[in-house]
Formats: C-alpha cells, sequence, structure tokens
C-alpha cells in the first residue's frame, strides 16, 4: 500500500473564527482551547496575522520568536475591487507591496505564509503574478483564500491547478486553501483544493468566522477519513477530540452548535424517524456512516417523537424496566404517537406516566405491562411505591441521549413494524 500525502491542518479558530460576531475570546479562554486544539491535534494554530507592513510584521516576531516553530503569515488584497475601493493603490503598487513585506517576514522567521485576499475574484493572470512575486522574495506557503466565499468546487479546483502550472519555485512551497461559507460551499470548495494538489487547509472549530463562517475542521477531516477512495489523505487530527474541541468552543463563547450541524450537531447522530430506528437497532450501518466514538460522541441517541416506531419505543420501556406484548404495545403505541404529536418530544418522565396510567385503564386481572424481575429503581423522579424497576444492565447513560446497542437480534415478526407505518 502507498503511503497517503499529508494535509498539515491549519485552525484558525483563534484569529478568523474570533471574528465572528459574538464568538470574541479573552486571554485565558484563548489558552483553554489552545490547549484544546493541541489535544486534537492540529498542525498550524493560528492566533492573529499582520497586515503588509513593517510595524505589524515586526509585532507578529515578537510573539512568535520563542515558538518552537514560528511562522508569520501576511496577507494583501489584490483583487481590483479591493484595490481600488478598500486600499487604493494599483497593482504595481500591490506587486511591490507583497514583495517587501515577505522579504521582511522572511529576513525575521523562514516560514512565510502569503495570502492574497479576495484571490477567487482576482484576475488570475495578475494574481499569478502576485504569487511568483512573493515565492521569489522567499513564501514557502501559499495560501488562496476565497475570502467572500464567492467560488464553486470545480472552479475553486481549477484555479489551484492554474496555480501550481503557472508559478514557478514551487517544490518546496505548500499550496493552501482558505475557504469562507457564504454560499455554504466552504467545505466543498476546501475538498475540491485539496484534490487539485493543495496540502494545507485552513479551517476554524464549529466553521465559525465572519459572515457564515469558514470551512469546518470536523467536516474537512472527517469526509477524507470516511472516503479515503475520493481522498487518499492523512491528518494528525485525532478524531476523538472533535466533539470534545466543538463543546470546549460552544463553552466559551455562548455560541451554540446548530441541532444539524454535521458531525458535532446534537441531532447528528440522533434518530427519530421509526425505520431509521428499527435499521439502526439492527445494526448502525444502516443509518450512520460513521461511529459516534470515532468522533468522540458518547453513543447515538434514539428521539423519541411522533415519528419513532415501535421497535424503539419497545426497547426504551425494557430499558425502564418494563416488557409488553403486542396488544399492550399497540396500546401504548397509540397513546405515545397522540402525546408525541403534542409535546414534540417524549421524555422519560412523560413515558413512565403513560405506561402507568395505560395500566390503570387495562383494569384487567393479568398486567399487559409487567415489570422486569431482579432489577433496581429507575427514576428518582416519581414517588417510591410507584417507582418502575430497570432494565438489567442497561446500556451506560449520557448526557448525549439514549445509547443505541451495537447490533440486536432480528426477529421476523418485528418486520410488521414496516407495514404499520413506525
Amino acid at each position: 500500500m502507498t503511503d497517503r500525502a499529508r494535509i498539515t491542518v491549519f485552525d484558525t479558530t483563534l484569529r478568523d473564527g474570533e471574528q465572528s460576531p459574538g464568538c470574541s475570546m479573552n486571554h485565558q479562554e484563548k489558552l483553554r482551547l489552545a490547549h484544546q486544539l493541541d489535544r486534537l491535534g492540529v498542525d498550524v494554530i493560528e492566533a492573529g496575522f499582520p497586515i503588509a507592513c513593517k510595524p505589524d510584521i515586526e509585532r507578529a516576531w515578537e510573539a512568535l520568536r520563542e515558538a518552537a516553530r514560528p511562522r508569520i503569515h501576511v496577507f494583501l488584497a489584490t483583487s481590483d475591487i479591493h484595490l481600488q475601493y478598500k486600499l487604493r493603490i494599483t497593482r504595481d503598487e500591490c506587486l511591490a507591496q507583497a514583495r517587501e513585506s515577505v522579504r521582511f517576514a522572511k529576513s525575521l522567521c523562514s516560514d512565510v505564509e502569503f495570502s492574497p485576499e479576495d484571490a477567487t475574484r482576482t484576475d488570475p493572470e495578475f494574481l499569478c503574478r502576485v504569487l511568483q512575486t512573493v515565492v521569489d522574495a522567499g513564501a514557502t506557503t501559499l495560501n488562496i483564500p476565497d475570502t467572500v466565499g464567492y467560488s464553486m468546487p470545480l472552479e475553486f479546483g481549477e484555479l489551484i491547478s492554474t496555480i501550481r502550472a503557472r508559478v514557478t519555485g514551487l517544490e518546496n512551497v505548500t499550496i493552501s486553501a482558505h475557504c469562507h461559507n457564504d454560499l455554504g460551499l466552504a467545505v466543498a470548495n476546501a475538498l475540491a483544493a485539496i484534490a487539485a494538489g493543495a496540502r494545507q487547509v485552513e479551517c476554524t472549530i464549529n466553521g465559525i468566522g465572519e459572515r457564515a463562517g469558514n470551512a469546518s475542521l470536523e467536516e474537512i477531516v472527517m469526509a477524507m477519513r470516511v472516503r479515503p477512495d475520493r481522498y487518499p489523505f492523512e491528518t494528525g487530527v485525532v478524531g476523538e477530540q472533535l466533539f470534545p474541541a466543538s463543546q470546549l468552543l460552544s463553552e466559551i463563547t455562548g455560541v451554540p452548535v446548530q441541532p444539524n450541524k454535521a458531525i458535532t450537531g446534537r441531532n447528528a447522530f440522533a434518530h427519530e424517524a421509526g425505520i431509521h430506528q428499527d435499521g439502526v437497532l439492527k445494526n448502525p450501518l444502516t443509518y450512520e456512516i460513521m461511529t459516534p466514538k470515532s468522533v468522540g460522541v458518547p453513543d447515538s441517541r434514539l428521539v423519541l417523537g411522533k415519528h419513532s416506531g415501535r421497535h424503539a419505543l419497545n426497547m426504551r420501556c425494557e430499558q425502564l424496566g418494563y416488557q409488553f406484548d403486542r396488544r399492550a404495545l399497540d396500546d401504548i403505541y397509540r397513546r405515545f404517537v397522540r402525546l408525541a404529536d403534542k409535546i414534540k418530544h417524549v421524555e422519560d418522565h412523560h413515558l413512565l406516566e403513560l405506561i402507568r396510567d395505560t395500566h390503570k385503564t387495562a383494569g384487567s386481572a393479568t398486567p399487559l405491562i409487567e415489570p422486569l424481575q431482579g432489577a433496581v429503581a429507575a427514576s428518582a423522579s416519581t414517588p417510591a411505591q410507584d417507582s418502575p424497576k430497570a432494565f438489567p444492565n442497561p446500556a451506560p447513560a449520557s448526557s448525549y441521549g439514549m445509547s443505541v446497542p451495537v447490533a440486536q437480534e432480528h426477529h421476523p415478526e418485528q418486520q410488521e413494524d414496516y407495514l404499520w407505518g413506525v
């Protein structure tokens, strides 16, 4: 087997991510997150960067000079719209400023990265002139930013290929990609760049950043890890630290992760639809392309809602200490669906109350609901005399939700759930 190419993961959560409205961090909070990024295994941690002027570059070097592997990252806008309206300089002045800033940075630090801001809206011929100029001046990394999230994946990949073909002296220079998410394509563009030859990707935890954010670190890493057939690359990222990093960032900034966020969102490994729950209970691979533990999530969880099926409902009742025959399950399932339609998510205390009410209404000498034998109390929130008995040796509970067994034996009669609409 051939060795896979190594992708340098450049984390800019502390710099570009912090520029996201509401995500500012103080000194101690940045240190906490930096330690977690180190545990995560990122290659580069960007805490800030200078513009292309001598005083800022000097200050950056003063902050970095004691680092084990310092790098100075300078940037300068290159698109005509930025040159004309923001910087008010000509293309020739842009070339001269880029050359001098990289030369000065190189005199201080051997590792210098240059970014042509708004590269994807820069005339390609002029962009290559700028990049050739900074390579000749000593730049060791050329970072290509899609600063305003304007590019399409095929287009961005072609731009990386054009740069590799036209700029000379790249044998010891790394091509990098820095993509924003204004059209929801940051991760797709970053992956297109990698496929076209970029060997560094700049990204943030949870995809935070200005406006719609940056490319999400966890999504890029796991896309390559899940699909090595398409992206035969490796990183130094420790997958099990992805969820802890996401949670820490959310705690520090006070900005929650959207529930449907890929990899680290609350619903990323949650299942409510009955047919999905039935499949996951039999084999998680039916609906999960990666294991929760591979990204540090405690476990999958089954959300009991109106779309849930009898299989998941029955399993949760067993974990709470109750078993049903088919008639009892049908009865409680109908009541459960009505309740779920009103309150969206049925928690354990709702289910226990529903079980007690159903048992009381049954009025039968032979209970339809029978507590399992030899178990202990399951809920401290119910009175002692009514406390149900817990399912023997339940799966460990976690704050992430109800855990899912790896697999269960499939009995033919369970197939009925598909015909009942689950």
